[in-house]
């Protein structure tokens, strides 16, 4: 048995084996470390060159037992084994750690083709240097080459086709593409297949012909992340309703509004887009900053489209084809009508401002209220603007806020119940601060115009109210400037001779 091992060891042992296991060995304790995620990858190209290493000293037996013809085609195919993990080692280390430390980042299609290349290189030198006559063997795999390119058409379809489109960087991880009615993340591309991730965490498989020979979309990149894109929220609104009050409506209420992932360069844009049998069609065009939550960021634009058409007293169209089967009679539309008189009385009987008015009176005003809704977000009053009428907040929570830009911050959140507005439509002053929807709020507005008749049939109501917001100034001037008692009276009294005057002047009263 000695003496059998020792032959098998000398012709297992050759001058280049040393080198060669070094080299492997060196390969595995660099990549080993220095790439944590090709591990496993490391790990079984080593445990094929070890197992490589062992057939080779297996062909040694064979040739201390004097088989020397299967010895050496044993050997040779060993050899070639263990030449293929070395190659494959270092192809590793160029592809995976020596090109991205320079910013190189070649496509893995282009890693996979320069090994497999290699791996031919090297079968073909060991051959040639184990005699073989290549020539034949060449014009063979030519002839096996076409019949099995005819007979797997589409599958060398898909390869060529993975391959071009990462050669050319059409599609690269991380993209978010649109095939069809598709719309995903491209999470792998391989020889044969590209993966896509959607929204509801389904993963679908694109064969690459497929993506070569139709058209797809590329709507985001990480190279572009600032790039965003623009979605189309489609609308049908009656043709009574002159196309610029719709358009001025939605844009002013978007663009102002606070709406996440909505970008504000470049800006919301309304456009009447086609005629339809009994309506216009529009579309609001914004431009989404995240393609991962286009679906809740669409709701969130229509929510506030829908709040600025029912501020503007616009309905949305209904449907050519639907058909009213119920006939309201005159008791119960009188019912509804009553209901919604009681909701707004008691809206204006909780006004402090109101308190003097009697029945009459707040009925007349209850009937020139106009109901106006808000969504999250929405800008209310914007500080600086004129704007002449007051807002009764029946539900939700508004917030206040002073200043501009970045400069601005946070004076008080108004509860439902609050009113706000009262100078604008009082005086004609402009806006104090700007008020904004801090979730979807529920307001009556009401204007100049459904005040002044009431305060001109009795103009000693402008005396009470002017004496209401005196004493609202003077309370905030005292808070602020700590007035004594005869101060406190003297500020009173400037203030309501003050804004009693803006009253008058306004409202041209004698």
């Amino acid at each position: 048995m000695p003496a059998l091992l020792q032959g098998a060891w000398g012709f297992f042992w050759r001058e280049e084996l040393p080198y060669v296991m070094a080299a492997a060995l060196a390969l595995a304790v660099l990549l080993w470390p220095l790439r944590p995620a090709d591990r496993r990858s490391v790990g079984y190209t080593l445990g094929f060159f070890l197992l490589c290493l062992a057939g080779q000293f297996g062909a040694g037996l064979l040739a201390a037992r004097g088989l020397s013809s299967g010895a050496a085609a044993t050997h040779e195919l060993f050899v070639v084994g263990s030449g293929v993990a070395l190659i494959r080692l270092a192809g590793l280390l160029v592809f995976r750690l020596l090109l991205p430390a320079v910013r190189l980042y070649p496509p893995r299609i282009a890693e996979d083709i320069v090994v497999i290349l290699a791996y031919a290189v090297f079968v073909l030198v060991r051959m040639r240097m184990a005699g073989v006559d290549l020539s034949g063997i060449v014009a063979t795999s030519a002839v096996i080459t076409a019949v099995l390119a005819f007979s797997m058409q589409d599958t060398l379809g898909n390869i060529l086709g993975g391959l071009a489109l990462q050669l050319d960087s059409s599609v690269e991880l991380g993209d978010w593409i649109k095939v069809d009615d598709i719309v995903g993340r491209v999470v792998d591309i391989r020889w044969r297949h590209t993966a896509l991730e959607t929204k509801n965490g389904e993963t679908v498989v694109m064969p690459n012909s497929l993506l070569m020979k139709s058209k797809f979309t590329v709507i985001w990149s990480p190279e572009q992340a600032t790039q965003p894109w623009r979605r189309w929220i489609w609308f049908n609104v009656d043709y009574a309703v002159p196309p610029s009050r719709v358009i001025e409506a939605v844009e002013q209420s978007v663009t102002g509004a606070d709406i996440a992932n909505v970008a504000r360069t470049p800006p919301p844009n309304c456009v009447l887009m086609e005629f339809g049998p009994s309506y216009g069609r529009y579309a609001l065009r914004y431009w989404l900053t995240d393609p991962r939550v286009d679906d809740p960021t669409d709701s969130a634009v229509r929510a506030h489209v829908l709040a600025a058409l029912q501020r503007a007293g616009i309905r949305i169209a209904e449907p050519e084809y639907s058909v009213h089967m119920i006939k309201e009679n005159e008791a119960h539309r009188e019912a509804v009508r009553e209901r919604e008189l009681r909701r707004r009385l008691n809206a204006l009987r909780g006004v402090e401002l109101f308190a003097s008015f009697n029945e009459d009176e707040l009925k007349a005003l209850a009937e020139r209220l106009v109901h106006a809704p808000f969504a999250r977000g929405d800008v209310i009053t914007r500080q600086g603007a004129v704007a002449h009428w007051l807002y009764i907040l029946v539900g939700g929570e508004a917030e206040v806020w002073f200043g501009q830009g970045d400069a601005r911050r946070l004076l008080t959140t108004l509860p439902s119940g609050s009113v706000f507005g009262e100078m604008g439509m009082l005086t004609g002053e402009p806006r104090r601060a700007s008020v904004t929807a801090k979730s979807d709020v529920e307001c009556y507005r009401l204007d100049k115009a459904g005040f002044e008749d009431i305060l001109r049939s009795r103009p000693a109501i402008a005396e009470e109210m002017a004496a209401i917001l005196a004493e609202r100034n003077t309370q905030l001037t005292s808070a602020q400037e700590a007035l004594g008692a005869e101060a406190q009276a003297h500020e009173r009294s400037r203030q309501h001779a003050s804004i009693l005057g803006k009253m008058r002047a306004f409202f041209k009263l004698g």
